[in-house]
């Protein structure tokens, strides 16, 4: 294991200019590709893949990089008569696995069915783009900061970290940012994802316990647009590599547990040059109102069975209703006490699950609150 161990963490700069570059995308699974997928691999609603290149140089711009292609048959995006899918990459992160030069390059995939290329379904990143290009949107400069939640679980039984098999800890109260080895479960996994996220570049404000035990959340943010949502995904890839590592699952399933647990969201934290202006609050709640009227086209779009997570319980507002408050964090939108004492700031929208798609939320929320019109 030593030699092993050895050799994975070999420094490529001593013999060799070349470097590895791991290519990252995510998709939803097209049950009609791949109906033999257990409710298991289906339930988070999110799934990521990589697989990796050399390269004869360092690379710092994703412009300098290829674009390269996997099958997409194999991953339920596309059918085998015509399964090639196109990379594009978007962002680079340094990588902390390999380290050295070595990078992360997480991007949009397009199908290739014209010579162009065209947007597959799970790209919500070109969507995305095409808001946060918009003039409009730019000149407002949207902030945004998203709390991500997620639960680890035992491997062979796919039950959360710390809880004994087939039983229950103890009820909600002492786990909340808990200290202790009966109260934070996993804390060396979540510290490891904490300083390597950072170590990639990724803007990791934070981390802390969750109310359900072996729930834990970080904190991306502020980011600029469609930053978060490169920031988010991989953030989320270095999770997944950490957890792979440490022999468990995590899981972004928005209610891993039913009973009397809280669930798992992706709170997330906006404002722009109008909300952070003296007298910004009017603006905010001219955006209040924007997103009360578009409730029902946001729940759509903020993630897979958010349903069983909305419940108007455990620090929720019931998936049918839109409400706002101050400090109310059983409101679809809270507004900070910070905030309204300032008169300006942020909102925080706190109905994202926490398997939502980054890019679809942060471009929702910018498209109705800055582009729509009622």
């Amino acid at each position: 294991m030593a030699l092993l161990n050895n050799l994975v963490n070999l420094h490529l700069g001593d013999s060799t200019e070349k470097i590895i570059a791991e290519y990252i995308w995510y998709w939803s699974p097209n049950l009609l590709f791949l109906p033999f997928l257990s409710l298991w691999d289906r339930g988070s609603g999110v799934d990521m893949r990589s697989k990796a290149r050399t390269l004869p140089g360092s690379v710092s711009d994703p412009k300098e990089l290829p674009k390269w292609n996997y099958d997409g048959s194999s991953t339920g995006q596309a059918p085998g008569e015509n399964s090639e899918v196109i990379l594009h990459p978007e962002a680079i992160f340094k990588d902390p696995f390999r380290r050295g030069s070595n990078i992360l390059v997480s991007f949009c995939h397009l199908r290739c069915i014209h010579p162009a290329g065209e947007p597959i379904p799970t790209n919500k990143r070109f969507s995305a783009e095409k808001i946060f290009s918009h003039p409009n949107v730019i000149a407002e400069e949207p902030w945004f900061g998203i709390e991500q939640e997620y639960t680890l679980l035992q491997r062979d039984v796919h039950w959360p970290l710390g809880w004994p098999i087939g039983g229950f800890p103890r009820p909600q109260g002492p786990y909340y940012c808990g200290v202790g080895a009966d109260k934070a479960f996993g804390r060396d996994i979540v510290d490891s994802h904490y300083k390597a996220c950072l170590y990639a570049g990724i803007s990791v404000s934070g981390v802390n316990g969750e109310v359900m035990p072996g729930q834990w959340e970080f904190q991306v943010g502020p980011a600029v647009g469609i930053s978060a949502g490169d920031q988010i995904w991989a953030a989320r890839y270095i999770l997944e590599r950490i957890t792979e590592i440490a022999g468990v699952l995590v899981s972004f399933d928005p209610k891993p547990i039913q009973g009397d647990w809280n669930g798992a969201g992706a709170h997330t934290n906006y404002s722009t040059k109008s909300t952070r202006r003296n007298g910004g609050m009017d603006e905010i709640k001219r955006a209040i109102e924007k997103l009360g009227l578009r409730h029902r086209e946001h729940i759509t779009a903020y993630g897979d069975g958010n349903e069983r997570r909305l419940t108007g319980r455990h620090e929720t507002a019931d998936i049918h209703t839109f409400s706002w408050g101050i400090a109310d964090r059983g409101a679809s939108i809270r507004v900070g006490r910070e905030t309204e004492m300032a008169g300006n700031g942020y909102l925080e929208d706190r109905r994202p699950a926490s398997n939502m798609d980054p890019y679809m939320v942060t471009s929702m929320i910018a498209e109705t609150t800055i582009l729509w019109k009622p």
